[in-house]
């Protein structure tokens, strides 16, 4: 999973961080939001528009 987050841009240890904080609580049927791919996108997503980047 680590060579995921890096393969897809994503940081590792942010990731990790925050799956193993939400998991327990995520239903079932929501885990893929954890792949690093879509909580990459989750994330984007999230922040304010003058801070994504293009």
């Amino acid at each position: 999973m680590i060579t995921t987050c890096r393969l897809n841009d994503v940081d590792p240890k942010a990731w990790l961080a925050d799956v193993l904080a939400r998991i327990a609580d995520l239903p079932t049927s929501r885990l893929h939001e954890l792949l690093p791919w879509e909580w990459k996108l989750l994330r984007q997503a999230e922040e304010p528009a003058d801070q994504q980047v293009a």
